[in-house]
């Protein structure tokens, strides 16, 4: 369902992706981590049809996203880590929006978004408008606007991240259902005990290179122990003067 072969991408002499190539298979939730800077976004970008790789292929339910980006967009759906929402829009309108957008029926687009909201727990808020939501529900309304059109494929950059545990669990258990059903989940994250939890393949970066690739069974250790392994650790040695004797 998703596959990189030696994918690149170079800003001038840095190359913030540097030849990855891996395969996600349908109906599997790919936890996709590396710290900060290590080229997930730009990965994810790159995936979408959002930037042009310098070289490599990434294919896409079995399209060329560079040569068929269009017609993957009406595939996938996106999660973007800054959300994207208009604050002058309600819950409920950005899903109108988005049936509009992706050419569903007035009814389809009611009924899903009944079931979503509800679903979401976001029934009550369904009038709010944008930009006096929390960020919770802020999250959940973008969440909801990309099941909204029944993706083959989602890209969820950060789900976890800056939400409270009860929204958390909902998303994720939305996200391990949709999974049994055939749906392609690829998502960043660094809340690796909810990645733990629900990922059926882990691949990990750094410096835009891809460190591991693997299922989650195989994983040698816990999550934790083999990001923290694989990840730069911080030269916290060079710090032995904090909590020392002061004179």
């Amino acid at each position: 369902m998703i596959s990189c072969r030696e994918l690149t991408k170079r800003f001038g002499a840095f190359s913030a992706v540097d030849n990855l190539s891996f395969e996600v298979a349908p109906g599997s939730i790919c936890a996709f981590l590396g710290p900060n800077g290590a080229g997930k976004s730009t990965t994810v970008k790159m995936l979408t049809g959002l930037v042009a790789p310098t070289s490599g292929e990434a294919i896409v339910c079995g399209l060329d996203v560079h040569r068929d980006s269009l017609a993957i967009k009406r595939k996938i759906g996106v999660l973007p880590e800054d959300l994207g929402l208009f604050d002058d829009l309600t819950v409920e309108e950005h899903l109108e929006l988005t049936g509009r957008l992706y050419g569903l029926s007035r009814d389809m687009t009611a009924a899903r978004t009944t079931q979503l909201l509800r679903a979401l727990n976001l029934t009550d808020g369904r009038d709010t408008f944008a930009g006096h939501c929390s960020h919770g529900m802020r999250k959940k309304t973008a969440f909801a606007m990309v099941l909204l059109p029944n993706p083959e494929v989602l890209f969820l950059d950060e789900p976890f991240e800056a939400i409270d545990p009860v929204t958390s669990k909902i998303m994720h258990e939305m996200l391990v259902l949709i999974a049994t059903r055939g749906v392609t989940v690829f998502l960043t994250s660094h809340i690796l005990s909810v990645v733990e939890r629900i990922a059926h393949q882990i691949v990990i970066i750094r410096g835009g290179k891809m460190v591991w690739n693997s299922s989650a069974e195989e994983l040698p250790a816990s999550l934790e122990e083999l990001y923290f392994d694989l990840a730069e650790s911080p030269a916290t040695g060079e710090l032995e003067w904090l909590g020392s004797a002061r004179s």
